[in-house]
């Protein structure tokens, strides 16, 4: 008699008989067996389920001691009962019994594989390069020292051969300028002159005066990053400010306290500001929305002079924005240009544009800079990202029409004539270099020199702009924030630099260890030896030394004032307030107990916490 079949109901139970059986197999080797054929088919019953059992703990066991167990039972061994009855059988019995298991396998259902297990997690400690992704380097900032790749050009002047920190345009900014010709007649008159008056003549120009010096600040004054600074042409302390949210503000930094800001004038970023030499009064805005405002400082009213885009927004190839803008002022005439190449022309006296659109660069190329010639003001400079700086001739301006085109390797940010005489070109372009022109009169189709200087950014800023001094008749020296950041002390400084366009000579670097920002935008004041920067959200103001040698005054001339500005009006947190796409601001305050002072600091109560050399309001 067969084993008997068992359906899969059965299968644990099958198993744990199976297993006590195992348990007691010392016990049952002392028992006599029968040989009466109920005790052989109850033996054949249990050796088929001592099979069955067998091949289930083959395909789900998983340790290692039922591992043995198995093996074991399938290779069954002379001391065990099993085997022994197994050698009984008779062959045509164990045929038919391996050929019931095998049915029994075959009807199993499948039986899902187990996860394998996850490979260990490995740590390298190679050094792989984030920039070029090869090992053997690394690249970005150590502190505060920034570690180039050797895969890449030198991020400073854009060639091969060497690294940023080796650069030597880095150890020496006139490395390779060609400095500009001396004008010497060389007549009798001069010599006398030499020999004779000089030493009687007291200097025409005075030494240049650095503001090296920070005097006060205004802490987080706009909401977003300052986009743009002017001061005002007759009221001395003035600063106007605009920002990437379209707000205009106005501050007093004699004062210190008198500020103000206007958010309704635009919707986003303020691009461009202009004073009406006429009335001092009357200020002139264009911006990223599309629209010319004019704003009277007294009352606060301003009036749209223009609005490209009357329908709203339509998407990006419809949206129009106002970038550069200048005032002609002998013929009243207001210019702007908008982001898709083209010129527009108002009448800054009836408020009216004066005919069509003029497409001055490659259509669908940004203009982002226009200026007018201080001496010929019908002469117009404009520059764009077609890497193109352009001259017109205002009086028969049309397409196609410029006097000259000058070329650049990348996106030209600004483009200006010389304060005084209007006879030489400055432009910044981002392939870090600065370019002049001595003369607009010779040979334009080279610059006189290009002096290699940081100012190429990879991240969300306003583009750099170097500016002539309007205070130097010998209009020599140029003013510029710097992007690549020098180690002073073990902290990263992003200093102003003032060039002597020249020469290529670095005359001075104005830094301050408390501002670790980037400035962007940098302003000299047309009459007092005054800059202003804008540094992310907050304005600054700088002086020149004063020489002192009275202990008492050299503790006043260490004391600075800063304010916390309006844009605390923002419910967020200290750390959280900046926006994305703007950078940090890292103003130290010195200490962290002042730091949570000035965290709880409003615009409408000022707090006044001293310190150690300097006030902070």
């Amino acid at each position: 008699m067969g084993p008997s079949t068992r359906d899969e109901s059965t299968a644990p139970r099958a198993r744990f008989v199976h297993n006590f059986r195992r348990a007691t197999a010392d016990s049952d080797r002392d028992i006599s067996s029968s040989s009466s054929s109920e005790e052989e088919d109850s033996n054949d019953q249990t050796d088929g389920e001592e099979e069955e059992e067998e091949e289930e703990e083959e395909e789900v066991s998983s340790d290692d001691v039922e591992t043995e167990e198995v093996e074991e039972a399938a290779e069954p061994s002379s001391s065990s009962l099993a085997s022994s009855q197994w050698n009984n059988f008779s062959p045509k019995k164990k045929r038919k019994q391996q050929a019931e298991v095998r049915v029994k396998e075959e009807a199993k259902p499948p039986q899902t594989t187990r996860t394998t297990k996850k490979s260990p997690i490995t740590i390298s400690l190679k050094k792989v390069c984030k920039v070029c992704k090869r090992s053997g380097h690394e690249a970005g900032f150590k502190g505060a020292v920034y570690v180039d790749c050797p895969m890449k050009p030198c991020f400073l002047c854009k060639r091969p051969g060497h690294t940023t920190m080796t650069c030597p345009h880095r150890v020496a900014m006139e490395h390779g300028v060609v400095p500009g010709p001396r004008r010497n007649s060389n007549t009798f008159f001069d010599y006398i002159f030499q020999r004779q008056l000089k030493a009687k003549v007291s200097m025409m120009k005075p030494p240049f005066v650095i503001p090296n010096q920070l005097e006060c600040g205004n802490i987080r004054f706009h909401s977003r990053r300052v986009t743009c600074l002017e001061f005002h042409p007759t009221k001395d302390g003035i600063l106007l400010s605009g920002d990437k949210k379209g707000q205009l503000g106005i501050w007093d930094y004699d004062k210190l306290h008198e500020k103000m800001v206007y958010e309704s004038i635009h919707s986003c970023i303020v691009n461009n500001m202009k004073f009406n030499l006429d009335k001092d009064g009357v200020l002139y805005t264009s911006s990223s929305d599309g629209t010319v405002h004019c704003t009277d400082l007294e009352t606060g009213i301003s009036s749209p002079l223009m609005d490209l885009n009357p329908e709203g927004w339509n998407g990006p190839g419809t949206w129009r924005m106002l970038y550069g803008m200048d005032i002609n002022t002998e013929k009243g005439l207001l210019l702007v240009a908008d982001n898709f190449g083209f010129l527009y022309l108002l009448d800054a006296r009836s408020r009216a544009g004066i005919g069509a659109p003029i497409l001055i660069h490659k259509k669908g190329s940004k203009v982002v800079g226009l200026h007018c010639n201080p001496v010929q003001p019908d002469l117009l400079l404009s520059c764009g990202n077609d890497h193109l700086a352009r001259m017109w001739d205002v009086r028969r301006i049309e397409a196609d029409s410029s006097l000259v085109s000058l070329a650049h390797g990348r996106v030209v940010n600004s483009a200006y004539f010389s304060q005084h005489s209007g006879s030489k070109i400055l432009t910044t372009s981002q392939d870090n270099r600065i370019r002049v022109w001595d003369s607009i009169f010779g040979n334009l189709e080279s610059p006189s020199r290009e002096i290699v200087h940081s100012h190429d950014f990879n991240r969300h800023l306003t583009p750099f702009r170097a500016e002539w001094d309007p205070k130097d008749h010998s209009e020599t020296i140029a003013v510029i924030g710097r992007y690549i950041s020098e180690n002073y002390n073990g902290v990263a400084l992003h200093p102003i630099d003032f060039i002597d366009t020249t020469t290529g000579k670095l005359l001075a670097e104005v830094m301050d260890p408390d501002i670790t920002t980037i400035s962007p935008v940098n302003k000299l004041h047309p009459r007092d030896n005054i800059l202003a920067s804008g540094s992310s959200r907050s304005l600054f103001i700088w002086k020149p030394k004063r020489e002192t040698t009275s202990t008492e005054e050299q503790i006043k001339t260490k004391q600075r004032e800063f304010i916390y500005g309006s844009s605390g009006k923002k419910k967020s947190s200290w750390h959280n307030n900046n926006d994305s796409d703007d950078d940090d601001d890292d103003f130290n305050f010195g200490s962290k107990e002042r730091n949570k002072k000035a965290r709880r600091a409003d615009v409408k109560y000022t707090q006044t916490f001293k310190g150690k050399g300097k006030t902070i309001l």
